[in-house]
Parts: structure tokens; C-alpha cells; sequence
């Protein structure tokens, strides 16, 4: 097979092609509607589709202007105006507007549905109003901290006020979800198959240069990868060491290591309540004794997790804030740490009255069995080791677990619904904490329907949501974080989960077809799961006039093989490639 350089070949005259940016999805959807995603696909589908009124920049993760072009606070920091972009238009031709701002917060506070995926910031609003086209007020009835980073997708008044249920499965349909006026704009998509995009030729930072985005999805990550070698897909991540290690060095394959913003956990059962109070789910009652969720902890070895499950690629688990916001990360004192010891674990279920039977199975005092089940992703090698690991440190001090690992929607299901005695889950984390604090605080627990808001823990502990609280409301930089903080370690010690470790990012791209990503922190972030979509609206493709400007001086290779359709992209910014880094549910 003949390879001749692009430039100056007859080739080059041919027609263009549609430029396809594919990307390899092993995760699951849960909805598309953005009122209800929560799992990290659907939230990264919103983040493509629709416009925020700030988004975290690319270099340093900060609020910078997006639908709002400006913003400003009253002197007590209680009135935000926010200036609307003039001239932006919904995908069907309809003006963009600060109503439509003001209708999607607006139904977040009268809805509980609305409130599903991102109701924490709303829930200190006083009202919200639009005086005109291009002006958003918000009125909150306490300061907040987080006002310059409401990380919500706005939606156009015009499709959504009509829709009285938003639990109604329309609104998943491209009918409501197509019309919308991010980067770019949904064609296509069928349930665990694919998400298919086109370029918002009207977006107001330009259209992006990619004709077609497409989110392929992958049984796992293994068949992903296959698709990877044999240039059926471009770009992958979330994949495991072994993988990445693999594919380092693989002719015209590019590696990125980079922080992550996800931790790892696991969840335990410790007699969960809906927003109500009222006891929801199959837990086994014998996790509501706190010394037994302790023990528990204390028996499984995040070490072993980062450097055997991980590789080395993450870093010790601690606080739900990640390393990567190191202004608000908490990693416990030493006279606070759980210690993996499995002795001390053994003595503290003796002293607690934890009789081991003749098969070596601990009874309760109540005479219960300490069986427990532990679920998990049925499709990540994570869940499937982590889960042989803990099964089997928690034989060693009495406790038979079931290991139950299922579907993605499945596993969904069951923690929304609090049947489950452990759970392998965890999160990706904003550079603002409010989010992460939020997913752990009492109004966070969904109804009896499991609706109307995004729990992870179920945890409802006036001492910790008043942490929450007083980090909500302090703008002082360093007084805040010390709130974050004491919050966290709050948490840590009722130990209703284990943060196992923070994941790094390991992705890897097709280096014939693309030279570089625009990465999200630079100059060592990640190309997909961005708290933007900077990864994918970036994308130059190669021989374009402005390729070479916003490579950012990165070099930059230009190929067609004859007889075979070859799309090839270079997308501007910095990339970290192949950088081994120390030891350091899937749900947004």
C-alpha cells in the first residue's frame, strides 16, 4: 500500500471528506434530559450540547465567560447580574436569551425533579429574574461561593416549559434534547450503541473544525481498545495500566497520563433514609454500628488498591476532594488515619461481641450473620480486582461477601434504591468543591421514588452540613477551604465509605490521525471528562489553515493512504505523553 504526503498530491484535490472525531465510550448513559444525567457520559453529552453562563477555562480550571460575558455581585453579595451574550441562537433558529437562563434555574426551584443532577445550586436561591433579553438576576438568600461556577446547562424555554414531567422518557428524545446551542448539536442516538453529534456551524466561539462527533459505545474497555489499535475509534480513556502500559510505544498510538479528578470509592450501607428520613432499601442492619464500619475500613488496603489494581497510576484515598484541587484536598492526621490492619480490625469486632462461628463467619450480638454483598461495574477491571481484594480481606476478619457486579444502569438502580450492603462507586469531582460536599449532605437524599436529587453516601449528619453550610457561604479563600475540610473529615470519621484512591487519567489517541488534544487543566490534564469540553471542540483537523497556529507549535503529521478514507486532526494546546506518574458507578 502506497503512502504519499498530503501536500501537492492529487489527493489533496479530491473532495473533502466529513471530518469524524469518534470516541470510545465504556460507560454508560443514563439520560440525556440534563435535569436528571448524573452518570459521567450523560453529563459530558451536556456539556457538549448546551452552553453554561461561566465555564471552568481551559488553562487553570476558572470561571471564564461563556453565555454570560460578564458577571458582578451587589456589595453584600447576596444580587448577581449576569450580562447574556447578544446574538446566540438555539440550534432551531430561536434567539438565545436570558429567559431561558432564568426559566431553567427557575424550574430547578419549583421542580424536584430539575433538581436531580445539579440541585445544590440552587437550593440557596431567592429568586431568580430576567428584566430583559440580556440580563439574569440571581438573589440568593445567603452569600454563596459558588456563583461564578453554576456548573448547569441552560435549555431553551420554548422546548422545555411545555413539558409538565420530567421524568417523561421524551425527554430523551432529539426532539427535546436536539435543539440546543453548545459546540455541538445531537443527530443521533441509540440506547448503548452511540451518541452522534454535529458541528454547531452557529456557535458563538466558531464552529468547531470537526464535522461529526460521535461517542461509540464499548462493552468494555478491552474491545475498545482493539477498536483503538485497528483505527475504528480515536481516542479512548479510563483505561487500566495494564492497557496503557501496553499501548505505549504502539506505532501511531499516543498515550496521555494526567491527574485525575475522580476518586474511588466504596459505599457502605449504614441503614440509609430517604429525604424524608424514612429507611429505604435492603441493607443488612448490622452495618448501622459504626465500630463495624469501621473495622471494615480499617481492613481494606488502599495501598495494595493504588499499586496492584492502579498500577501506580492514582494516589492514596483520603478526602472526596481530589489532590488535582490541592487548595481543598484533606488527607487524614495520622491520629485520625484508618490503618490497615486486619489485627486490630479482628480485635475491634472481639471487643464489640462479633463471635466467630465454626466456619470462621462472625455472628452479630443479635445473632445475625456478618454476610454482606458488595456490587460493583460488572464492565471495569477496577470493580472486578478491587472486588476480589476486599472479598478476601474481609474473610480474614469474619465477614462473607457476595460479590455482585452488574450493568452500569443496573448498579445505578440499586444504590438510587439503597439495595445494597457495599457498593464500588465514586465520582468526578469539580474545581470547586461545593459539589463534591453536596453529594454527601441531607437534602442530597432522593425521595422514596429514588428521585429528585443525586446522593452518594445517603450520609445525613447535622455536623457535617453544617461544615457544608459555612463553606457555602464564606468567600474568604483560605477560611473556606478550612470548612471543606473539617467537612470532609467529618465524613471520614463515621465511616459510611472508603475512598480508595484518585485515579489518573489514562487515555491514548490515534497520533496518525490526531498530533495533540487541548487539554483541561494545561499543561497536564485530560483530554476527555473535562469539566468542559475543550478536548473535543479543539480539534483542527490537520492540513487546515489554522492547524499550525493552534497546534501550539507541535509538530504536526500529514499522511493519506491511498484507497482508504483517513481523517486526520490536530487540535491545539499542550499534551503530557506517556509520563508515568508516582504511586499517588459510575456517576459524574
Amino acid at each position: 500500500m502506497a503512502i504519499l504526503p498530503l501536500a501537492g498530491t492529487a489527493a489533496a484535490q479530491q473532495p473533502a471528506q466529513p471530518k469524524v472525531l469518534r470516541v470510545a465510550l465504556t460507560t454508560g448513559i443514563d439520560h440525556l434530559n440534563p435535569f436528571t444525567a448524573s452518570l459521567a457520559a450523560s453529563t459530558q453529552v451536556g456539556r457538549f450540547i448546551y452552553e453554561f453562563l461561566t465555564i471552568p477555562s481551559a488553562d487553570k480550571a476558572e470561571a471564564a465567560p461563556a453565555l454570560a460575558e460578564s458577571w458582578t455581585t451587589s456589595p453584600d453579595k447576596l444580587t448577581w447580574t449576569f450580562k447574556i451574550r447578544r446574538g446566540v441562537k438555539w440550534s432551531d433558529g430561536q434567539p438565545v436569551t436570558a429567559k431561558d437562563a432564568a426559566f431553567t434555574f427557575q424550574r430547578m426551584l419549583d421542580d424536584e425533579t430539575a433538581r436531580t443532577a445539579n440541585g445544590n445550586y440552587v437550593a440557596n436561591f431567592q429568586s431568580v429574574a430576567a428584566p430583559d433579553d440580556t440580563t439574569l438576576v440571581i438573589k440568593t438568600k445567603a452569600v454563596q461561593a459558588t456563583m461564578d461556577l453554576l456548573d448547569v446547562p441552560i435549555v431553551p424555554e420554548h422546548i422545555w416549559a411545555p413539558i409538565k414531567d420530567l421524568n417523561d422518557p421524551k425527554t430523551d428524545d432529539l426532539s427535546v434534547v436536539g435543539v440546543s446551542d453548545g459546540p455541538y448539536q445531537l443527530t443521533e442516538y441509540k440506547q448503548n450503541e452511540y451518541v452522534k453529534f454535529k458541528a454547531n456551524t452557529s456557535y458563538w466561539r466558531g464552529a468547531p473544525k470537526v464535522d461529526e462527533l460521535q461517542l461509540l459505545v464499548f462493552k468494555d474497555v478491552e474491545a475498545a481498545v482493539n477498536a483503538l489499535k485497528q483505527g475504528e475509534v480515536d481516542v479512548i480513556n479510563r483505561l487500566t495500566p495494564t492497557q496503557f502500559d501496553a499501548l505505549k510505544g504502539q506505532p501511531n498510538i499516543a498515550t496521555n497520563q494526567a491527574p485525575g479528578r475522580r476518586y474511588n470509592e466504596i459505599n457502605i450501607n449504614f441503614g440509609v433514609e430517604d429525604v424524608d428520613n424514612k429507611p429505604i432499601g435492603n441493607g443488612n442492619p448490622v452495618l448501622k454500628d459504626l465500630k463495624l464500619r469501621q473495622a471494615i475500613a480499617q481492613s481494606i488496603d488502599t495501598k495494595t488498591i493504588v499499586d496492584k489494581v492502579m498500577g501506580g497510576y492514582g494516589q492514596l484515598g483520603g478526602g472526596v476532594i481530589p489532590p488535582i484541587y490541592s487548595a481543598y484536598h484533606w488527607d487524614p492526621t495520622p491520629a485520625e488515619a484508618r490503618k490497615f490492619d486486619l489485627a486490630a480490625a479482628n480485635k475491634t469486632l472481639d471487643d464489640a461481641g462479633y463471635r466467630k462461628g465454626a466456619d470462621g463467619i462472625r455472628v452479630a450480638p443479635g445473632g445475625a450473620r456478618l454476610e454482606l454483598r458488595l456490587t460493583g461495574h460488572a464492565n471495569r477491571a477496577f470493580d472486578q480486582r478491587t472486588a476480589q481484594y476486599v472479598a478476601g480481606w474481609l474473610q480474614q476478619i469474619g465477614i462473607s461477601v457476595k460479590q455482585e457486579l452488574v450493568s452500569d444502569e443496573e448498579l445505578n438502580d440499586r444504590t438510587t434504591a439503597g439495595n445494597y450492603d457495599l457498593a464500588i462507586s465514586g465520582y468526578a469531582t469539580n474545581p470547586d468543591p461545593d459539589y463534591a460536599l453536596a453529594l454527601h449532605t441531607c437534602a442530597a437524599r432522593p425521595n422514596a421514588e429514588g428521585k429528585g436529587a443525586t446522593t452518594d453516601t445517603f450520609f445525613c449528619d447535622p455536623a457535617y452540613d453544617g461544615f457544608y453550610k459555612q463553606q457555602l457561604t464564606d468567600t474568604d479563600p483560605a477560611t473556606r477551604a478550612g470548612y471543606v475540610k473539617q467537612a470532609q473529615a467529618r465524613l471520614y470519621s463515621q465511616a459510611v465509605n472508603v475512598v480508595l484512591d484518585y485515579d489518573n487519567a489514562l487515555e491514548a489517541y490515534r497520533s496518525d490521525k490526531f498530533s495533540g488534544f487541548q487539554t483541561q487543566p494545561q499543561p497536564q490534564g485530560s483530554i476527555l471528562e473535562q469539566t468542559g469540553y475543550w478536548g473535543v471542540y479543539g480539534a483542527v483537523p490537520a492540513g487546515s489553515d489554522t492547524a499550525a497556529a493552534d497546534a501550539g507549535g507541535s509538530n504536526t503529521v500529514l499522511w493519506i493512504v491511498l484507497g482508504v478514507v483517513v481523517v486526520v486532526v490536530l487540535v491545539g494546546g499542550g499534551i503530557m505523553i506517556g509520563r508515568r506518574g508516582k504511586a499517588a458507578d459510575d456517576r459524574e
